[in-house]
């Protein structure tokens, strides 16, 4: 076994990954204060080959040196949008006839591997902030909320890592990977 080269990983270029078909699926950031955080969504973001993400509120955005830090680039191809208020961007992706799912734990929240998409819908994922999780007002507005099961003392995951668990999870139920 051996590492592949870059040359045999068949990367594409920025130009042609912005032309490329997406996956039916929009990250939505809730005020998430890492700038740190933010590159780590746009390159998972990149991986799966998003749509578009949403930053809203004090979410950070690009060009930044600190985005860019953890995003190596992928600022640059994935495509995003600003939303001073995340209940303006879910309201127009509901409007727009997306799912819109919170990660975070609630009372009613179903655990991520009970949740399946809506058939035929493209799906809107809400990130929260670090400390104090998807906004009252913007949970209010989902159509459900999941959450990952969890087994140590936190009981939270690093907002990037939480986007690359339920992003994976949701791609493999709507056959994307």
């Amino acid at each position: 076994m051996r590492k592949l080269t870059m040359a045999e990983l068949n990367r594409v270029a920025v130009a042609d990954f912005k032309s490329t078909p997406k996956s039916p699926v929009v990250l939505v950031m809730d005020n998430v204060r890492s700038l740190h955080n933010v590159g780590a969504v746009f390159r998972t973001a990149d991986a799966f080959a998003l749509e578009k993400i949403w930053l809203c509120g004090i979410t950070g955005r690009p060009p930044h040196r600190e985005i860019t830090k953890t995003a190596l680039g992928s600022e640059t191809a994935v495509a995003w949008e600003y939303a001073a208020e995340t209940t303006d961007a879910v309201g127009a992706l509901k409007a727009a006839g997306y799912q819109v799912v919170a990660v975070e734990q609630t009372t009613g929240s179903v655990p991520l591997p009970q949740f399946r998409p809506a058939p035929g819908r493209p799906l809107a994922l809400v990130l929260g902030n670090e400390v104090f999780g998807v906004d009252d007002a913007v949970l209010a507005l989902c159509d459900v909320a999941v959450e990952i099961p969890q087994f140590g003392t936190k009981h939270s995951l690093n907002v990037g890592v939480a986007a690359g668990v339920v992003l994976w999870d949701v791609l493999v139920k709507l056959g994307v990977v």
